[in-house]
């Protein structure tokens, strides 16, 4: 015999299932019914279930049943969902065999309070294959062929680290990177022959005329930091073609693209740089000021994280949801050259919470970035890898862009 509740035990267990299902961040609607439906056993008939779930959906925020919705001709899966135990993916990188993504787990991104972050290596159909510890909050990560290794940075506000880790047996080997001129710490990393390049972030000084990026260098009297470009450096903007003064309050995510250009997101700026020739005589700088639909023409309301190029007509790119604790595989029928982002819109550059999340693609040109994939919670880490190619040569290239001044 079922058991008759009275009406305000019913609404308790509303409001104590509507924390539960709150914690379920990411889930349908269809998945978080199901999971209501079962909790409440036979106390309650399906049908009591059913109406007691729409009261529960009127009362959640709109993000905590989030739908992520590819527009067509793109589709979207999940790849991988965070192990037990881990949360916040973020970056995300490969070899030629497996991925690799980086879970911060909620830590503290100067690395206070005994943050601890996790690297998971997946093959490519996202099977967990090994976990890596790491002492600190990652953020930047990335392999690099040249050495088989994976390099990752941690605690992006300050007091940074750099562990680089032996894909043969496991061992890390550990920089200390401190706190920069700038007042922060280090972000994403990339590689070009024996250049490693590191955004400098979480800037303190305003105006910001210290590095924003740098070189990293390893001497027997540790770690050489060297600036190549300065928060503050001046640059033409591609949507105007005039020169003006960078201000970069947020150097991010990092990237070298098919030309051997870095191409760095200043997030909370609302801005991408590209810096061409990095390093070199003729090193030349373009600012790239974002907008979209939903940010409008305000420069900063449409803020970046990861930005990637497909530069392969077939093959999928990865994005980790922070919030979603997912990564998510986009596909489409072709992929011309273009670059994509996870993208982040504000009502005011300042805002504390975004008003969209989704994966857009970026025009270069005009700084448009329009959604390909909405319904995000939190995107940030990004990826493309490529099918129907030579990945370990793919790869290998990717390292190796030859560069020298026109």
């Amino acid at each position: 015999m079922q058991k008759t509740w009275p009406w305000k035990s019913r609404i308790c267990i509303v409001l104590l299932f509507r924390r539960r299902v709150e914690s379920e961040a990411g889930r349908d609607q269809h998945v978080a019914k199901g999971l209501f439906s079962s909790w409440l056993g036979n106390y309650f008939a399906t049908f009591y279930a059913s109406i007691l779930f729409s009261v529960v959906a009127a009362l959640i925020p709109a993000s905590g049943l989030t739908q992520v919705v590819a527009t067509a001709p793109y589709s979207v899966t999940t790849f991988a969902t965070a192990p037990s135990g881990l949360s916040a993916p973020d970056s995300v990188t490969f070899s030629a065999t497996n991925v690799f993504v980086g879970y911060g787990n909620g830590g503290a991104p100067d690395g206070s309070g005994g943050a601890k972050s996790n690297v998971v290596e997946y093959d490519f159909k996202g099977n967990t294959i090994t976990t890596f510890d790491i002492v600190g909050h990652n953020d930047g990560l990335r392999y690099n062929p040249r050495t088989n290794t994976l390099w990752a940075l941690q605690n992006e506000d300050g007091n940074a680290n750099l562990s680089i880790i032996s894909l043969r047996n496991g061992s890390q080997e550990i920089f200390q990177l401190g706190t920069g001129p700038h007042g922060g710490g280090y972000d994403d990393i990339d590689f070009n022959f024996n250049t490693v390049y590191l955004s400098a972030s979480a800037p303190t000084i305003n105006p910001n005329t210290a590095p924003a990026i740098v070189t990293f260098q390893n001497s027997r009297k540790g770690p050489v930091l060297t600036g190549i470009l300065n928060g503050n450096a001046t640059v033409t903007n591609v949507t105007t073609g005039t020169r003006e003064t960078l201000n970069l309050q947020d150097p991010d995510s990092m990237i070298l693209n098919s030309l051997g250009e870095l191409v760095m997101t200043s997030q909370g700026d609302g801005e991408l740089i590209i810096v061409q020739h990095p390093g070199l005589s003729c090193q030349n700088a373009l600012v790239v000021p974002l907008t979209s639909a939903a940010g409008g023409s305000t420069i900063g309301n449409t803020q970046l994280d990861d930005t990637v190029f497909t530069n392969q007509s077939s093959g999928e790119l990865l994005v980790a949801d922070k919030q979603l604790n997912t990564v998510f595989a986009i596909t489409a029928p072709y992929f011309g050259p273009s670059a994509y982002s996870a993208v982040s819109v504000f009502s005011t550059p300042t805002a504390a919470s975004p008003i969209e999340s989704f994966v857009g693609q970026t025009n270069l040109t005009t700084g448009f970035v329009t959604p390909i994939v909405t319904g995000m919670g939190n995107p940030g880490g990004m990826a493309f890898i490529p099918s129907g190619v030579n990945l370990a040569k793919y790869v290998a290239a990717s390292a190796a862009i030859p560069e020298s001044c026109p």
